[in-house]
């Protein structure tokens, strides 16, 4: 967290030429890096207010203040919450050694914010996903991670087709209609502002994602990307009322395949160097895809028996899922690299071993690119992300990194049916991660990686995720 927001200080003091704006710019980062989040925001109110900032300078300070916000809400939990959810949920009291243990180890997340100790609001439940020696301090049950029920990808596996291509097989198709909600709260902007709202919608340009139809809007004005952009969306404008929410919704439907590549059946050519496709996927991103030390010795160390495009992806793969545990993830638009993130801290959510698991094949000269979406498994539907690794004679094969983790699976890949396939309970929306949006957004992302949620900005500001919220109704035909 701090290291972003110094980065955007300092983007902000780069093209800041006053010695009074240095000064100030100096003084705010200090608050910053020291948890004086308080000062902080009143320091940049006070440079704001001056009225002598270009735009684009106001608006890296003004995220710079959101970002804050940010923080805060994540890190909104007292000691005596986290010992309170620990001795409900576990059935047990932590000591303060033990605490302390935890905190060292940054198992259990903290910031200090306005001189108080701030513990992130999932941190208790993630001790126990991610510190084994905590799991054997309590009978009770591991708290629940992104996985699905195996049940429906055993059926449908054991019930997949060859295609034209070697090596692949199709699963059963499942088809679902949606209807989309996302209700800004009541009040959020004056009376008569018009709210901008970019809905979640899925793509059609993947064999996997199949008739997919737009069947009604809340607004009768509506702009569809069509996936002009790395993230497909519905854009709707609608004039907030005093003391009343404002309701945006969208009907659609879509046909969702799963596949699955068996790596012993499929012959790996060697890549095209010159391509666009290959420079593409294995260059960098940054921030958040970059060859950093960490990264190197990391994939070096876990590649180094591995010779072939298929053996390194085995490497990487097994080794995310074996050492990185699942965790409830703090928001992304809060840390400034993602893969070192989870290598420093020994734990990622689904997007963020995606991202390391791209980084590392990346690295490789694997080429590699970022998908997301939603997990719609009856029962089990949620935001959700993985990727997919190009095989040069095979074309893109998906690969669901955090699926490849938790208990064996009654099929002959078991978990690692995930190292090479996906199943058909998807909603896919995004090819690529902060990309831009169509219409374009003018104020910063909600959501600086992913799109899954939605966003909403008036002609003020960005709106962030405790001013609005969203519902998933899914219905399987």
């Amino acid at each position: 967290m701090r290291t972003t927001l110094r980065l955007l200080i300092f983007l902000f003091l780069f093209g800041c030429s006053s010695p009074k704006h240095h000064y100030s710019i100096k003084e705010i980062n200090k608050e910053i890096v020291s948890g004086n989040f308080t000062r902080a925001t009143e320091l940049i109110d006070s440079l704001v207010s001056e009225g002598q900032l270009s735009e684009a300078q106001q608006q890296a300070l003004l995220f710079t203040q959101d970002s804050l916000h940010r923080v805060e809400l994540d890190f909104n939990k007292t000691k005596d919450e986290i010992i309170n959810w620990i001795e409900k949920n576990r059935l047990f009291t932590p000591s303060d050694s033990l605490m302390d243990s935890w905190e060292q180890s940054k198992t259990l997340e903290f910031r200090i914010i306005d001189g108080e100790k701030r513990y992130f609001r999932n941190a208790a439940p993630n001790i126990f996903r991610v510190d084994a020696s905590a799991r054997v301090l309590s009978l009770a049950s591991l708290p629940s991670s992104d996985v699905p029920h195996d049940a429906l990808l055993t059926d449908a596996f054991n019930h997949k087709i060859s295609s034209d291509t070697k090596g692949k097989y199709l699963l059963p198709e499942k088809s679902m209609k949606v209807r989309y909600t996302l209700t800004v709260n009541a009040d959020a902007v004056p009376d008569g502002e018009i709210l901008k709202v970019w809905l979640p919608f899925p793509r059609k340009d993947i064999d996997r994602q199949t008739n997919v139809e737009l069947l009604a809007t809340s607004q009768p004005d509506y702009i569809l990307s069509d996936d002009k952009t790395a993230h497909t969306s519905l854009y709707m404008e609608q004039k907030a009322i005093e003391g009343e929410p404002s309701v945006f919704w969208a009907d659609f439907q879509f046909t969702s395949r799963g596949e699955w590549f068996d790596l012993s059946e499929i012959e790996v050519t060697p890549y095209d160097k010159n391509s666009t496709l290959f420079r593409t996927y294995t260059a960098e991103q940054k921030p958040h895809i970059g060859f950093s030390q960490a990264v190197r010795e990391l994939t070096d160390s876990v590649t180094r028996n591995a010779e072939t495009p298929v053996e390194i992806l085995q490497a990487v793969y097994r080794y995310i899922a074996a050492n990185y545990p699942w965790a409830s993830a703090l928001e992304y638009s809060t840390i400034a690299n993602i893969p070192e993130y989870v290598i420093e801290n020994r734990k990622g959510d689904c997007g963020q071993v995606a991202l390391l698991l791209i980084t590392m094949l990346r690295y490789k000269g694997i080429p590699a690119r970022w998908q997301s979406g939603w997990m719609t498994h009856p029962g089990e539907v949620n935001l959700h992300d993985w990727a997919e690794v190009y095989f040069e004679g095979s074309g893109w094969i998906p690969v669901d990194i955090s699926f490849g983790r938790g208990e064996p699976v009654p099929i002959r890949p078991g978990r690692e049916f995930f190292m090479s396939g996906i199943d058909s309970y998807r909603l896919y929306i995004n090819s690529d991660f902060s990309g831009d949006f169509y219409p374009e957004k003018k104020y910063p992302r909600s959501e600086t990686i992913d799109f899954q949620r939605g966003e909403v900005e008036s002609g003020q500001w960005n709106l962030y995720f405790d001013q609005w919220r969203y519902r998933m109704e899914l219905t399987y035909r």
